[in-house]
């Protein structure tokens, strides 16, 4: 039975508060350098915001003023606009652009009649394809919260500063996750077995569970074969003999764009145990993080279900 890849009416008050809940681990544990840059580039983005009525009032004017935001309101789009591409869709002046980009401010020469005609179809184009999975007040009638605000500022500063993380961000938020596994797991007296325990996943105990287990999958063609690594592998204490274990791979992600880039990789895992296995697999996802209503939607359409971490007692609604 589906535990909240049918439920799409709840998917945006979860992914808030997984945003949220990530945005909270990292600001506690990543680098102090990269911290304190993303700090003070949420203050700007907040500022942005204010100045720009929350995004529904991009004026010439104000891009005349402050032509230091253009990166914020690039990155507060769905996609984000790289600046050529902002360049096309606008059709508006490369030498405007650019010197906005990396000069902070207007073209010298160019006629302040020409210019704020060409920031008038830049802010169009910024206006209408604002993310409205990141400023959730966009076509509602209430204003938006401080809180709702302060979050939508915070995504787009880790935007702004994606190019500044740490890989050792992302390997500290996988094993954090696999601890918050083995912990709910354990204290309902599940046992762990090792990868150096020569159990297969096929020969598991009910009751037991494994990290990073490898499991053979044969690709397209059915000749070649190679092992593929499952994060977390559960036989639930109610297995049969001939049961398999459920599959959950543990994600993160400090930001949308790159969760949508790599969302096929579940899908082409999930097809390749069906295909090896039978419709008898359950693969399963266990996110924390940056997941928008277009990667649950695309999930959900390959039938992959999954458990937020700041709601990990669903692990319980798989019968574990």
């Amino acid at each position: 039975m589906p535990i909240n890849l049918n439920k799409p009416q709840q998917w945006k008050a979860d992914i808030a508060r997984s945003v949220d809940m990530y945005n909270d681990w990292f600001m506690k544990f990543a680098p102090v350098a990269f911290r304190s840059t993303r700090v003070q580039t949420t203050r700007d983005v907040e500022a942005a915001l204010a100045a720009t009525g929350n995004l529904t009032n991009i004026k010439p004017a104000l891009l005349r003023q402050h032509p230091e935001i253009l990166p914020t309101l690039r990155m507060s789009t769905c996609p984000p606009i790289a600046v050529d591409r902002l360049i096309g869709l606008a059709g508006v002046s490369t030498t405007l652009v650019k010197s906005m980009e990396l000069d902070k401010k207007l073209p010298v020469r160019m006629p302040i009649v020409v210019a704020d005609a060409q920031l008038v179809k830049i802010g169009t184009i910024i206006e209408k394809m604002a993310d409205p999975d990141i400023f959730v007040w966009i076509g509602r009638t209430e204003a938006p919260t401080e809180v709702e605000i302060h979050r939508a500022a915070t995504i787009v500063a880790d935007r702004l500063c994606g190019a500044v993380a740490n890989p050792i961000i992302r390997n500290a938020q996988e094993k954090r996750q696999l601890a918050a596994i083995k912990t709910w797991l354990e204290a309902r007296g599940y046992k762990q077995i090792h990868g150096g325990d020569g159990v297969k996943f096929n020969a598991m105990q009910p009751g037991t569970f494994s990290f990073r287990m490898n499991v053979p999958v044969k690709l397209e063609g059915g000749v070649q074969q190679v092992n593929i690594p499952i994060d977390a592998v559960i036989m639930p204490k109610t297995a049969k003999a001939g049961d398999f274990p459920i599959f959950f791979e543990a994600k993160s992600a400090g930001d949308f764009t790159n969760t949508n880039k790599r969302r096929k990789e579940e899908a082409v895992k999930m097809a390749q145990l069906r295909s090896t296995y039978g419709e008898q697999v359950r693969f399963n996802l266990f996110l924390c993080g940056y997941f928008d209503s277009g990667y649950l939607g695309y999930e959900a359409a390959e039938s992959i279900d999954w458990v937020w971490e700041h709601r990990i007692d669903d692990f319980a609604m798989f019968g574990i």
